[in-house]
């Protein structure tokens, strides 16, 4: 059988903690060490608060897109779709859903344009 070591905690540390709740704990062998008090509100050299921070997953959704084309279509601005294919569509935006968009052109033609085959949107130049 192997021998085995017994921890036995030195009393007077937890004594201690209990008059001062906020005093760090110093172990036998670090007496030399300076005791600070512990803040709760300040961060800790290690990063930040007690146990591991997981980053916070994003929203699947921000609605942005969303936002960009209510915004158009309630101005009515020119707009120049351009597809994947290099085809340029002019017109505005009439509505929106969530896989494609109607977009109404000056000679009064609609487009149902779905939203992966386009390449991107930008606002007509004037002039």
């Amino acid at each position: 059988m192997s021998e085995r070591k017994l921890f036995r905690p030195n009393l007077n540390q937890y004594r201690r903690q209990k008059e001062h709740p906020q005093e760090k704990v110093v172990r036998d062998g670090e007496s030399s060490r300076e005791t600070t008090p512990l803040n709760p509100r300040q961060p800790s050299q290690h990063g930040g608060s007690t146990g591991p921070r997981h980053k916070q997953i994003p929203p699947e959704q921000t609605n942005a897109e969303n936002f960009y084309y209510s915004k158009q279509m309630t101005g009515k601005t020119q707009l120049v779709v351009v597809l994947l294919d290099g085809e340029e569509i002019h017109g505005w935006i009439e509505w929106y859903d969530k896989n494609c968009i109607k977009v109404h052109t000056y000679n009064e033609q609609n487009y149902l344009i779905f939203k992966h085959s386009i390449k991107y949107i930008t606002k007509e130049r004037q002039g």
